[in-house]
């Protein structure tokens, strides 16, 4: 790749996020850090082969949530505004003073307005179609979340949703670096966020044995560990704004972090399975160090899509011992926070800019004996010193989907 077409650094001038570890990116910051599970058992799901979940627990009490409309809203889009508004208090933007037609949003979701789709299908089975809420499609459809965003903060330019599974809200950090690149935009909102625990979508997981078949909820999620057996299912927000690091510097805004560069590839294997020798997530590895202008031998931190799932954490351990042979230091937040799915990729890069700027790499929550297959440096117990300034953070996906995001300290 020659100079001209190498992707620009982007800057990261503001986080925000609601988890089942809280209602902000310094709630959620610090239960990670603790190395704790907040997978409970789920009332809702009593009746399924699998009943734990992570949920969101706190109250969405951001400004933006006491806007007109915003109640008529699925919970997927009702996180994502509660994440903006706390990403923009915290980059220091304010919607009114920014120019609406240079401020593009995007977002990654797997699946949309799950909760309003669910209950679509039960009101017009029990009471017929006149039943139905005139806001079933503004709330269920996949383009609205962008949509919401795009009205509730003022921003006119490019709107767009990236669906692509749980590699969703990686990829749309990489297109919004593209439209930063391409001067079709000078903010980007980027999204990632996922409601998705309904008793179909929990049940369609179980049926194909990705999910933890733990009863005990501080194992169920158990990235790397010898007896992982599945994921805990989870969603959640998180919300990441992006600038041309001159235009963050010309307003004296705080930069977070950079991102360097991003990569997406496709297995072309199997509908649900990874390849088995990790090939197209391989690529994208190397892809995103390289378009990030470093070597492997720079990357001292992944965050790792670690989804305690057996083929995914095996596979995943290959491909970074092969890659990265020097053993940067590893986590997975999957071990606290479960797997939100098209929003864990924006949730795990903000962790990631986390690290990096506080010199320290959270521990992974639930492993206790790493597999002598995984042959990593996982952080366990405790959070760990981490002097570099490179990390990358992986995401991959049913369908093949892999995206890999270089991030840097500024």
């Amino acid at each position: 790749m020659n100079a001209r077409n190498a992707p620009q650094p982007v800057a990261i001038t503001g986080l925000g996020m609601i988890t089942p570890a809280g209602a902000d990116t310094a709630a959620t910051w610090r239960e990670v850090c603790r190395g704790t599970a907040t997978a409970a058992v789920d009332p809702a799901l009593a009746d399924l082969p699998v009943s734990l979940s992570c949920r969101v627990r706190a109250p969405l009490e951001r400004p933006v949530m006491r806007r007109k409309g915003v109640k008529n809203l699925d919970p997927v889009t009702r996180f994502a505004l509660n994440a903006a508004d706390e990403a923009l208090d915290d980059s220091g933007l304010d919607p009114i003073g920014w120019q609406p037609d240079r401020v593009a949003v995007v977002t990654g979701t797997g699946a949309g307005g799950s909760h309003t789709v669910t209950r679509g299908h039960e009101v017009l089975a029990a009471e017929g179609p006149r039943a139905v809420s005139p806001y079933h499609l503004p709330a269920s459809l996949i383009n609205m979340t962008s949509a919401f965003l795009s009205l509730y903060f003022t921003a006119r330019g490019p709107s767009f949703t990236v669906s692509t599974a749980c590699a969703s809200g990686a990829d749309a950090l990489g297109l919004a670096q593209d439209l930063l690149a391409a001067d079709r935009c000078d903010i980007a909102l980027v999204c990632g966020a996922e409601a998705g625990i309904t008793p179909i979508s929990v049940a369609s997981f179980a049926q194909i044995k990705a999910l933890s078949a733990e009863s005990d909820p501080r194992l169920a999620s158990r990235p790397f560990d010898r007896d992982r057996n599945g994921f805990v299912i989870a969603e959640g927000a998180c919300v990441l704004v992006l600038e041309r690091p001159r235009d963050a510097a010309a307003r004296g805004a705080r930069i977070r972090a950079l991102l360097l560069g991003h990569a997406s590839t496709n297995d072309a294997h199997h509908a649900t399975a990874p390849h088995p020798d990790g090939l197209g997530a391989e690529t994208a590895l190397r892809q995103a160090i390289h378009r990030a202008g470093l070597t492997a031998a720079d990357i001292t931190h992944v965050n790792a899509h670690g989804t305690s799932t057996p083929a995914n954490d095996r596979i995943e351990a290959c491909l970074l011992t092969q890659v990265l042979p020097h053993h940067p230091v590893v986590t997975s937040s999957k071990g606290a926070l479960g797997h939100a799915l098209g929003a864990a990729g924006t949730i795990e890069a903000a962790l990631t800019v986390l690290a990096l700027e506080e010199h320290r790499v959270p521990p992974t929550a639930g492993t206790r004996d790493l597999d002598p297959e995984c042959g990593i440096d996982l952080v366990l117990g405790t959070p760990r010193a981490h002097p570099g300034n490179y990390a990358v953070s992986n995401s991959f996906g049913f369908g093949g989907h892999n995206s890999v995001v270089v991030l840097a300290a500024p």
